[in-house]
């Protein structure tokens, strides 16, 4: 990562913590009056194929002692009312704000895998790791509906780890590294604004 590539991380990290904190506020009240505690749910995942570090959202599901995997159909149930809206609206993401100041995330950058996917295909992921994880990015902007659309048809934990291992992680990796052979500061905010211009007209249709 660059240090115009940090400082701009920075920069943009603290300006929409302090525009946001309010929602934050009454977000994590609504979560802790509705579904009680925890209000943040925390992931281990990969910030370079050696270093992991915890990813932190809005709790949006009830809790489980053995929670592993991605997100799939069969674990819909689990949804909270709250939490589906928060999903629906990304909101539930707003907590990266944090990950983005601890230097763990930046804006722009592949999504942080899990650890099991990362042991999985370490020759690919040695590759898309160079570059800092982010809240957004190439496979997020082309990839993510496409990918919400096959785990949502997964059933059980197995069919969803089959898919996702079979059809998701070599297209994000390819759309990841499209992006790292193409990285600029103004190819990043470009993805930063076509984020936050589909999350707009996503709110308001």
């Amino acid at each position: 990562m660059t240090p115009t590539k940090r400082l701009v991380d920075i920069i943009l990290a603290l300006i929409l913590a302090a525009v946001l904190a309010p929602v934050v506020a009454v977000i994590s009240l609504a979560i802790l009056i509705s579904d009680g505690h925890p209000v943040f749910y925390r992931s281990e995942r990969m910030k370079t194929p050696e270093k992991p570090f915890n990813l932190w959202k809005f709790r949006t599901m009830r809790a489980v002692p053995d929670d592993h995997g991605v997100s799939a159909a069969y674990k819909s149930r689990r949804i909270t009312r709250l939490g589906a809206w928060l999903r629906r609206h990304r909101l539930d993401e707003l907590p990266q704000l944090f990950n983005i100041l601890r230097g763990d995330m930046s804006f722009v950058g592949p999504r942080p895998p899990l650890r099991c996917y990362v042991d999985m295909y370490p020759a690919l992921y040695s590759r898309v790791l160079q570059n800092r994880p982010g809240v957004t990015g190439l496979a997020t902007l082309v990839y993510h509906r496409t990918e919400e659309k096959l785990l949502e048809n997964c059933h059980s934990a197995s069919e969803t780890e089959e898919v996702y291992v079979r059809r998701c992680i070599p297209m994000k990796a390819r759309l990841d590294l499209i992006w790292a052979d193409n990285q600029s500061l103004c190819y990043d905010l470009q993805l930063i604004c076509l984020t936050a211009t589909r999350l707009f007209t996503s709110n308001f249709r």
